[in-house]
């Protein structure tokens, strides 16, 4: 995620391998002996993070697979960066694009309005039931978290309460790439590099909701209930408003099932209503980023439905367009929205590709797909049968510490001590070299991260397939996944 490969890059330098010469080289080669292929010694282009050879070239993906140019087929388990939630290679959503880019391809938001940008804005306005009454169509998760904490600060000022610039997230979060995204998130190793560059003064921070990491045990020996967790997870909550100054305090931003920095961690149930709670009672705004939970991949088309609370602004992207065009979204509720209409207010926000055309009628196709296909309802059975399969599979599993998750978002988190929950040294990354065995060896592609554990320690993987999963390929997935995992900890 973030990363990108530029073929520019390597005009006029021999050394770097192309496609044509990828194609002679089995990238997964030498492999099975434990032994690195040769592309894997192959040099990266900057700040890539990734060997070359974890990165192929690709030839084409349909349905549930990508295809390298050497012939191999890859189980795609986690919609690259939990974006492909239709799968891959779909006809019809690039007839859709297509017959748009015919009539036109793009228009300023400023000049016109377009088609399936105002029947996109309504689509998704319904699909809220009108709790959330208006949308700001943009092109990346970061764009809209970005968008959001603007909107906020400026409804404020709109209400005559400018003293509110402070804002409230949690530890183990991310919201973005962009600096301000990156401000208000908590994931210590993709902020560590722009600290200085970093709104410090503004974000408050308490602890994520992580049950499995934090949970306590009572006098009595019994263990704390989500009832004990979460009041105590408020009176954090609480402490935070009371130290920024309540009156300051603009919004308080949280995943309702925390992505990659934590790895589908599900908020525990009764949480984000009591946090709702909070921030009503001292006149703060709830923004909930829904940029990888949302848009069908927990089970229902906002994740916030089944918490039983209403944000005062949702982000949305990756499974709103399904890959098939950069969409995002910030969906805006009804107490800013009023405000907006009753004072005549404008949002001071706008971007170049907002409100694309092309982007809309993509994201219309996909959310029409899922709707009519009834993938919701797939997400939710699929779902259960992944979660239930692989705690069957590898639950046991001495350095498979927790299992988490919510519909078609599952997280496996590695560690050293099942018994203590100690996390292995960072500097072994335990997670890559899952998802290096798991993409050479079971052919496989998951999504890898660390710093679950807290403090840039705790490693995981995600796996986040297409809704349109069928049961027979959730157990080849289940298997060929925890055959990776075994493999791999053979070697400690």
């Amino acid at each position: 995620m973030g990363q990108s490969f530029s073929t520019c890059s390597s005009l006029g330098r021999s050394s770097k391998r192309t496609p044509e010469k990828e194609a002679k080289h089995d990238f997964f080669s030498d492999t099975t002996s434990g032994r690195a292929s040769s592309s894997e010694t192959a040099s990266t282009t900057p700040n890539d993070g990734v060997e070359d050879g974890l990165r192929p070239f690709l030839a084409k993906a349909k349905g549930h697979y990508w295809y390298t140019t050497t012939g191999t087929k890859i189980l795609d388990a986690c919609g690259g960066a939990g974006v492909a939630c239709i799968g891959h290679g779909r006809k019809d959503v690039m007839k859709a694009v297509a017959s748009q880019m015919r009539r036109y391809s793009y228009t300023s938001y400023a000049h016109f309005r377009a088609q399936p940008v105002v029947e996109l804005e309504e689509f998704l306005v319904e699909s809220t039931g009108g709790k959330m009454q208006r949308v700001y169509l943009l092109c990346s998760g970061s764009e809209a978290v970005e968008s959001s904490l603007k909107l906020a600060r400026e409804y404020f000022l709109w209400v005559g309460q400018p003293q509110r610039v402070n804002f409230i997230a949690r530890w183990e979060s991310y919201h973005g790439a962009s600096l301000g995204a990156l401000s208000v998130g908590g994931h210590v190793a993709r902020r560590a590099p722009f600290e200085p560059l970093l709104q410090q003064g503004r974000f408050g921070r308490i602890s994520p909701c992580n049950p499995y990491r934090q949970r306590l045990t009572n006098p009595d020996g019994t263990v704390e209930s989500d009832d004990q967790f979460v009041e105590r997870k408020v009176a954090e909550l609480e402490q935070e408003f009371q130290r920024l100054g309540p009156d300051t305090v603009c919004a308080v931003i949280l995943e309702p099932v925390v992505g990659a920095a934590l790895g589908c961690a599900p908020a525990v149930p009764g949480y984000l209503r009591a946090a709702k709670q909070v921030c009503d009672r001292h006149g703060a705004l709830l923004i909930l980023d829904e940029v990888m939970s949302g848009m069908g991949r927990t089970g229902s088309l906002h994740a916030w439905e089944q918490e039983g609370i209403v944000p005062d602004l949702q982000t949305i992207a990756k499974g709103f367009g399904g890959g098939y065009q950069p969409a995002s979204a910030l969906l805006v509720g009804h107490k800013i929205a009023g405000t907006m209409k009753k004072e005549g207010k404008v949002f001071t926000h706008g971007h170049t590709y907002q409100n694309h055309p092309v982007v809309a009628a993509a994201a219309l196709k996909v959310q029409s797909i899922i709707r009519d296909d009834n993938l919701l309802e797939n997400v939710r059975a699929q779902g259960e049968l992944l979660g239930r399969l692989l705690k069957e599979r590898i639950g046991e599993h001495p350095n498979v510490g927790d299992i988490r998750g919510r519909g078609l978002f599952w997280g496996i988190e590695f560690v050293r001590d099942k018994t203590t929950k100690q996390p292995f040294d960072p500097t072994l990354q335990i997670a890559l070299q899952v998802y290096k065995t798991a993409m050479q060896e079971m052919r496989v592609l998951v999504y890898t991260g660390q710093g679950c554990a807290g403090n840039g320690k705790g490693d995981h993987i995600m796996i986040m397939p297409a809704y349109n999963i069928s049961g027979k390929l959730v157990r080849e997935l289940v298997e060929r996944v925890a055959g990776a995992i075994e493999r791999v900890f053979e070697r400690y």
